[in-house]
């Protein structure tokens, strides 16, 4: 209750003419973090307080969510199991901070049973790969959005979800994490200018016919396109055609990490090309975070 009224003081004292005792009050505001937020909805709605006041409560609601989220972040890197769907879900609610992470998480679920009804162990890796295409392109229609290819809307979940459009990146984050919830071991492989899937060889089949296997990998998958299906030599020259040497992390898993940091690029780079020079510096200062973890 005393920070009920705490938070209720420090709202009627925003539109305060003189810049310190706003920055106090801003700092106060701030340090209650998220417990603040529906006052300042309140109060933006309820009270004529003028156009500073609604102007410096829009800022404030922002800065307390931008907090909130660099807080999530902070521990999920540095939380042991980097969960990929929640990972994912963090950087949504910069865009989304109401977003209904139910309503993703159940048409993630809704996905998944579809292709699990189809799939059996009896089938190969292969057959699986193409019931899941099946399912995931033919009756969900995913797609890469090639015609506008930089939107930001490509790299939110709840976006590609609700579209059926994304990135290569995005729809690779998607397919891989409904087929890991299948048992499926396809992860993401972390390109440059490119971001593809591949389907670990587990049950070590690929030596048996192919002597050249070196990284663990039974083929390839391009969830940008379809969910063609490729082997590394593609990747090889893929390479060639960029001047870039053939290290390891071209071929093989990157870790959940390095997917939700490369998802942060991307985001920088769609809104420079926006020309949003607010949400770039703040969608950097997220991406550092993993600066000192990759």
């Amino acid at each position: 209750m005393n920070s009920e009224k705490s938070i209720q003081a420090l709202v009627r004292l925003i539109d305060d003419p003189d810049d310190s005792i706003f920055e106090h009050v801003r700092d106060e505001l701030i340090g209650h973090g998220a417990k603040a937020i529906p006052f300042l909805e309140s109060s933006w709605e309820e009270d004529d307080y003028g156009l500073l006041f609604q102007s410096r409560v829009e800022d404030l609601i922002h800065d307390i969510q931008f907090q909130s989220i660099k807080s999530e972040l902070k521990e999920w890197i540095e939380s042991p199991h980097k969960d990929l769907l929640t990972g994912a879900l963090i950087v949504c609610r910069y865009q989304y901070p109401n977003l209904d992470e139910q309503v993703v998480q159940n048409k993630v679920q809704e996905i998944r049973k579809d292709i699990w009804l189809e799939i059996s162990e009896r089938q190969t890796a292969y057959e699986k790969v193409r019931v899941f295409n099946k399912i995931f392109y033919g009756k969900y229609h995913f797609t890469g959005n090639s015609k506008d290819y930089h939107s930001p809307l490509n790299s939110f979940i709840n976006t590609v979800i609700e579209t059926r459009k994304g990135n290569p990146l995005s729809l690779c984050l998607l397919y891989s994490i409904i087929a890991q919830s299948l048992d499926l071991p396809i992860y993401g492989v972390n390109l440059p200018n490119h971001f593809i899937l591949t389907y670990l060889d587990e049950d070590n089949i690929n030596p048996i016919i192919n002597t050249e296997n070196k990284h663990g990998s039974l083929f390839y998958i391009n969830a940008f396109s379809k969910g063609g299906i490729f082997d590394e030599s593609e990747i090889t020259q893929f390479l060639k055609g960029l001047n870039k040497p053939e290290s390891r992390v071209y071929f093989e898993p990157c870790s959940n990490s390095a997917i939700i940091a490369r998802m942060l690029t991307n985001l920088v780079a769609s809104f420079q090309q926006a020309g949003s020079a607010e949400k770039v510096s703040e969608l950097i200062e997220l991406r550092d975070l993993f600066d000192l973890k990759l």
